[in-house]
C-alpha cells in the first residue's frame, strides 16, 4: 500500500519531455506549493513557506500534460510522494518528488476547456476504470451514460427511459450528440 497525496500550487515551469528507458515518455516538471492565510490584525493575506516537488508524469497522462500545463498556472495535483536523497561534492539533501496520477487546472483561478484526446483506432476505453466509448449514429464517439445503453431493456428509442422505464419517454433535457455527457 503506497500514501497518496493532493497538492494544489504553480507549475514553476513548462513540463520537459523526458523518457523511460523504454522510450516511452514522462513529462517533468516542479510545482511550487505555498500556504496562504489572511492576518487579521492586519487586514491582509500573507504568504507562507513554499515547497517545492518534483513531479513526474507517465504514459498517456504524461503526453497529455505536456500538451496542456504551463509555467504560471495553478493546478491539482493528485500522486503518490517518494522522499528522495541527494548528495553531491558540495551539499546533500532531500527532494520530494511525486508520481501524479492525476492532473487538473485549478478552477478557482481561471477557466479550463476539455477536449478528449485522440488515440490512433482507440474504440473503446482510454483507460481501465473509464467507461467504453461507443459509437452513434452519425459515426462520433459518445461515453455510455447509465441507462442509455442498448442493452438496457428500459430504454426508450432515444434512450432515454422515462420514470417508470417506460418507452418513448420525452428527455428532460436534450443534449447534441457531440456533447459530453457529465
Amino acid at each position: 500500500m503506497s500514501d497518496h497525496i493532493t497538492l494544489v500550487g504553480n507549475v514553476v515551469g513548462d513540463p520537459e519531455e523526458r523518457a523511460t528507458r523504454g522510450g516511452d515518455p514522462i513529462a517533468a516538471f516542479r510545482l511550487a506549493v505555498s500556504e496562504r492565510r489572511f492576518d487579521r490584525e492586519r487586514g491582509q493575506w500573507i504568504d507562507g513557506h513554499t515547497n517545492y516537488y518534483a513531479v513526474s508524469v507517465f504514459g498517456e497522462l504524461g503526453r497529455n500534460a505536456l500538451e496542456s500545463l504551463h509555467k504560471g498556472e495553478r493546478v491539482i495535483v493528485a500522486g503518490r510522494p517518494r522522499l528522495r536523497e541527494w548528495e553531491t561534492d558540495a551539499k546533500r539533501g532531500v527532494s520530494a518528488d511525486v508520481t501524479a496520477d492525476a492532473i487538473g487546472h485549478d478552477l478557482r483561478w481561471g477557466v479550463s476547456t476539455f477536449r478528449r484526446s485522440a488515440k490512433a483506432g482507440a474504440t473503446g476505453a482510454a483507460h481501465p476504470d473509464e467507461p467504453a466509448a461507443r459509437e452513434t449514429p452519425n459515426g462520433a464517439e459518445a461515453w455510455n451514460v447509465p441507462g442509455d445503453t442498448p442493452a438496457d431493456p428500459r430504454a426508450s428509442a432515444d434512450g432515454i427511459p422515462d420514470a417508470a422505464g417506460e418507452r418513448g419517454a420525452t428527455p428532460l433535457v436534450e443534449v447534441a450528440a457531440d456533447a459530453t455527457p457529465f
